[in-house]
């Protein structure tokens, strides 16, 4: 089968080929054939070496399909049902999850270190990003990693669901937990941050500043609900002219910089909420003197894929689409098929793309 396959880390480009097989199938793995695939930043990072990945590798993390075969004790699913992938899915017997804190078991990142791939000539070894992989027409996944979806949610945007807006919109219900008639800055305006965005306004803040250096990221987040946009240089007077330079109630980060999360620290009020969405590295610090730390009293939340049970999340995002609440079709700003995936790459490093759904 065809796949997109990064070769080793750093590279910019992926290779699609045609030699490709899935391996695994077995008790308590399905198969699936993927229709549709998110193109996130993530990958990216996973690409470059910002996030941990063995490669060679299958990126991918976002992605809907139907399942095509079942191994042994699945239970629940079936050949041709449509599901939607998460990439990081809940054992429910690890103490994270008996705390019912299941966005943070650790099973998916077991599975991280699992071929899920193989060449079919020299039969080298190909693992799929985040234990799932979903740049390519088929693959095998646990099957806690396949969650049905109904009939009326389209495949590209059961897709986004399954990670960046997921993402975004428990940022902002699930760890935050926005008040009605707060203020916001969202510092961040792709795929996620425009979540963020959307949340905030589902939320009912009165005020919801999107921050972005690029334009037409800045001209998107106005049409998905925010207030005001700004650019990153023009964050300081926006603090000043709708907080009297108190800060906002809400800061959500979605870049995964040290840099912006003090910008976005800077820019909190005291007591307020910073909220750290984005997804950066190992080697990146934050820096926070203890007396400010003490004496500005500012909640700092990370938020992990939404910080909170993703199977209830994924239900609440369906929900309010079908509500008219939140726009998730118009999140994908470029639909290409998996032969030109590094063009939507190329799109993406430049900052333009919100979301790329890539038709497989």
């Amino acid at each position: 089968m065809r796949a997109a396959v990064l070769h080793e880390t750093g590279q910019d480009k992926l290779e699609v080929l045609d030699d490709v097989e899935t391996v695994g199938l077995g008790p308590g793995k399905v198969r699936l054939r993927m229709r549709a695939a998110g193109l996130c930043h993530s990958d990216l990072s996973a690409m470059n070496g910002v996030l941990p990945q063995p490669a060679p590798v299958v990126p991918g993390h976002e992605g809907a399909g139907e399942v095509l075969e079942t191994g042994e004790g699945v239970t629940g699913l079936a050949p041709g049902d449509r599901v939607l992938v998460s990439w990081l899915p809940a054992c429910r017997t690890c103490p994270s999850c008996k705390r019912g804190q299941t966005h943070l078991c650790l099973t998916g990142f077991m599975n991280a270190g699992t071929p899920n791939f193989k060449r079919s000539g020299g039969g080298q070894d190909v693992f799929g990003f985040a234990g799932t992989g979903t740049f390519t027409e088929e693959t095998v996944v646990d099957a806690a990693c396949a969650v049905p979806i109904p009939d009326d949610l389209p495949y590209d945007v059961a897709a986004l669901i399954g990670c960046g807006v997921t993402t975004g919109l428990g940022a902002v219900f699930n760890t935050a937990r926005v008040e009605a008639g707060s203020s916001v800055a969202v510092i961040g305006c792709g795929g996620v941050g425009i979540s963020a965005v959307q949340g905030a306004r589902a939320s009912g803040a009165a005020q919801v500043v999107a921050v972005d250096p690029v334009e037409s990221r800045r001209e998107a987040a106005l049409r998905f609900g925010a207030t005001e946009a700004a650019s990153p240089g023009e964050l300081a007077d926006a603090k000043r002219r709708l907080t009297a330079d108190e800060g906002f109630d809400y800061v959500f980060e979605v870049v995964g910089k040290s840099a912006t999360a003090r910008t976005a620290y800077e820019t909190t009020r005291r007591g307020g909420t910073l909220c750290v969405v984005g997804a950066g590295a190992l080697d990146d610090h934050l820096q926070i003197n203890m007396f400010e730390l003490f004496f500005d009293e500012k909640r700092i939340l990370p938020s992990m894929y939404g910080g909170g049970d993703v199977l209830r999340s994924y239900d609440r995002a369906i929900a309010l689409w079908r509500a008219g609440r939140v726009d998730l079709e118009g999140l994908i700003t470029h639909r290409v098929r998996l032969d030109e995936i590094n063009d939507a790459l190329d799109q993406m490093r430049s900052g333009v793309s919100l979301r790329t759904c890539v038709t497989i």
